[in-house]
């Protein structure tokens, strides 16, 4: 998918493990699927690697006072130009190298979400879950298994409970019931507000 350029890797294992997921969710994507409809209500598979990646520069943007994305991450257009990777990888590599400059034990750093200044710990988490949420969200809309498994889906529930509240009905939905026989990658979803259970509606 880099064509064999090497990518820009983490010391945040969670953040690390993130970027993974959303690498790997974008592979081998047919052009036609890129206007699949997604969990995202109203946003194709286009929109939501975008976002996505437009989310990731913002908080490069934050932590470094570079510069942000080009484009409201919130309005995506529904296309883009070229290939995923030349849409993805640069925002990565920002967030990454923006991240690698910075102490684990840091007590407050600059996020794009509330409270705006954060422990080191929870806005790489923050920053992770981003990117986790929306290669879950490209990937069951392409057909393709879920990349996440429990040993993310934990650490990302945990900030996400702690996160996610001043974002609701703005970047997230509603949280869903709980049902009997929920995993870690369940309960993170609902907490989202998304349906484990997701398929694409028919046409």
């Amino acid at each position: 998918m880099t064509n064999g350029a090497e990518v820009a890797r983490t010391d945040w294992p969670v953040l690390e493990a993130a970027h993974q997921a959303l690498r790997g969710a974008i592979q081998e994507i047919p052009i036609a699927d890129w206007g699949l409809p997604t969990p995202c209500e109203g946003w194709n598979v286009a929109q939501v690697l975008l976002h996505a990646a437009g989310d990731q520069q913002a908080y490069a943007a934050s932590l470094t006072g570079g510069p942000g994305p080009a484009y409201n991450p919130f309005e995506p257009a529904t296309a883009f130009d070229g290939a995923p990777e030349d849409v993805l990888e640069p925002a990565l590599t920002a967030a990454a190298e923006a991240w690698a400059g910075v102490e684990h034990d840091a007590a407050e750093v600059s996020v794009p979400i509330p409270p705006m200044k954060m422990a080191a710990e929870l806005g790489v988490s923050a920053c992770a879950l981003d990117a986790a949420v929306h290669a879950w969200d490209i990937a069951v809309a392409t057909g393709q298994p879920s990349p996440l498994t429990a040993e993310l889906a934990r650490p990302l529930l945990t900030a996400a409970r702690q996160l996610v509240e001043p974002l609701r009905g703005f970047a997230f939905g509603p949280a869903l019931p709980a049902e009997e026989g929920d995993d870690d990658v369940a309960a993170l979803l609902r907490h989202l507000g998304r349906r484990p259970d997701w398929s694409p509606p028919e046409a």
